[in-house]
């Protein structure tokens, strides 16, 4: 961890701890010390996540000068750099990625910013954290503890961090962390996969139920079992005929496999509970939604946390003055990515019209930039309307 190796001297007594859960070694997820991977939640989380992944971040510049708005994108180079590589170890796609599944699994994420001698940030790192603990120095100054799975820890100031939260309800810093109700689920989730497991093993190993009308000592029971089964089960040696006999003080009762499967409509019910948690549905995780359901999603799940990244991020890597100048990051996306083709080439009546550029709408059909593609068009056969000035 020697990139968060930022220390402070003097602390004050202990706020909060927050426990995080966070992903740990081969893909499995530290959380009070217990372990554990369902698939579940991992298809549950994974659309939203790519989605917010692909979002692109912009450094948009808005000037007024005589009462004209200039708009300039990406005017800064270093800002350019550190969005599309924020640090040496990965994208932005990926940092996207990773804080979009802590923001899932904690109702937080982290994001440290490095800043070179002139105080330009120069760098962003993920924090995969087990716990936050909110502290103050003697300045009353807040500053966050981060604890790591491998018992390590470091301190950064509050200003030094971009943090994302989700159910932000009860506490002045922290979201509200999901870990109660998604205890059990997960719960119901290990359940549901312990008993299809057993069932597996169940079914490959008992065939016959012996009930006998009358008690009998558990020794009797299993030598009564094995002569059953010597009988009438072993065909090593051709003894059976294909007819079993028992007299009336048995029952011969056949067990079908589905016997040990647990009930189909409960283990669907509880998966419908976990995708409720998570809002989303079988058609989301499996991705056979239509337009419309994915915009619905889309604008329910994905577009707020863009919102909330945009506004953090320019909180924190803009000091006032540079952002009472216009200056601003966006994750810019859009639920039309989705579209059908139907309504993808109907965007095209919005380029002579100038709602959009002919780059704008190429790149919803995955087509590269053209040259001069970035200038809004205006039809010669509209004017003002009548009384219009």
């Amino acid at each position: 961890m020697g990139l968060f190796a930022k220390k402070k001297e003097k602390v004050a007594p202990v706020q909060q701890v927050y426990r995080m859960m966070t992903e740990v070694g081969n893909g499995y997820y530290s959380w009070n010390g217990k372990l554990y991977h369902s698939d579940i939640v991992r298809s549950c989380i994974k659309p939203k996540t790519k989605a917010i992944g692909k979002a692109i971040g912009k450094h948009i510049r808005k000037t007024v000068k005589d009462g004209t708005v200039k708009t300039e994108v990406n005017p800064m180079v270093y800002m350019r750099f550190l969005l599309e590589e924020p640090n040496e170890y990965m994208s932005g796609q990926m940092l996207q990625e990773k804080v979009a599944n802590q923001l899932q699994l904690n109702g937080n994420a982290f994001i440290l910013i490095l800043r070179d001698e002139n105080g330009v940030p120069n760098g962003l790192y993920p924090i995969p954290a087990v716990s936050a603990e909110r502290k103050y120095d003697d300045n009353s100054e807040l500053y966050i503890k981060f604890c790591y799975w491998n018992g390590r820890y470091s301190e950064f100031y509050y200003k030094d961090l971009i943090h994302i939260r989700d159910d932000y309800i009860s506490d002045d810093i922290f979201g509200d962390s999901p870990a109660e109700a998604l205890s059990e689920l997960m719960n119901t989730v290990s359940v549901m996969d312990q008993g299809i497991r057993n069932a597996i093993k169940n079914s490959s190993v008992i065939r016959w139920l012996l009930k006998f009308t009358s008690s009998m000592r558990d020794e009797d029971l299993k030598v009564k079992a094995q002569e059953f089964a010597n009988n009438y089960l072993d065909i090593s040696q051709n003894k059976s005929v294909g007819v079993a006999a028992v007299d009336a003080k048995a029952d011969a009762i056949q067990v079908n496999n589905q016997d040990y499967v647990p009930n189909a409509a409960q283990s669907d019910r509880q998966t419908q509970r976990i995708y409720a948690f998570f809002h989303t549905n079988d058609k989301i995780v499996h991705s056979n939604y239509n337009e419309n359901e994915w915009i619905s999603y889309y604008e329910a799940e994905i577009e707020p946390v863009l919102q909330q990244m945009s506004n953090e991020y320019t909180r924190r890597l803009f000091s006032r003055t540079e952002r009472g100048h216009g200056n601003s990051i966006i994750f810019e996306s859009s639920s039309l990515t989705f579209a059908s083709m139907t309504t993808k080439l109907q965007l095209v009546q919005l380029v002579d019209r100038g709602i959009m550029t002919p780059n704008e709408v190429r790149e919803f059909f995955s087509l590269a930039p053209i040259d001069g593609g970035d200038k809004a068009l205006l039809r010669k056969d509209t004017g003002l309307l009548e009384g219009g000035e």
